[in-house]
């Protein structure tokens, strides 16, 4: 069982690091500053990371097929949590608007930290597409506080995403 653990770790940390080149960039944050930056991929249950659909650097219009009812869509939406040159810790809620579901269970926690040593922390999330066409954005409530700065600085923002 070890063994096994030994190689998910090593795996993850070469997907990891394998990934980070394809990070979005991003323009017009001030350096050191914390930020979220994030990709949404789509496909199949075997498979939601298959096509690319949109991220924040460089932005593209988010457009995303809907489910039906004999060929759900699945989506995996990956979120990466910047540094800001001291630990960085984020905390609150994403709403993935366009997954199926009550809105209580398209609402994702993040309690993420991302150490002094480290530029990145990523976490993903998979869920099911609506099969209700129409505007359904991911709505991000979150607050970085910086170690050390006391402040919190509170990280809001919608992006549009369409269901077709």
């Amino acid at each position: 069982m070890r063994k096994l653990s030994v190689i998910l770790v090593t795996a993850a940390a070469v997907l990891a690091s394998t990934c980070a080149k394809r990070l979005p960039q991003p323009s017009g944050v001030a350096t050191g500053a914390p930020h979220v930056s994030w990709i949404i991929m789509s496909g199949d249950r075997d498979n939601p990371d298959q096509e690319f659909v949109c991220q924040s650097e460089p932005r593209n219009e988010c457009v995303m097929p809907a489910s039906r009812p004999d060929a759900q869509v699945f989506s995996d939406v990956h979120f990466y949590y910047h540094g800001a040159g001291a630990e960085t810790r984020y905390t609150g809620s994403i709403d993935v608007g366009f997954f199926q579901g009550a809105p209580a269970s398209r609402q994702f926690q993040a309690n993420t930290t991302v150490p002094k040593t480290e530029k990145i922390m990523n976490h993903s999330v998979i869920g099911i597409v609506t099969a209700t066409p129409g505007s359904h954005p991911v709505k991000f409530a979150l607050a970085a506080t910086v170690a050390g700065s006391g402040a919190s600085q509170p990280i809001q923002m919608d992006v549009p995403v369409l269901v077709k």
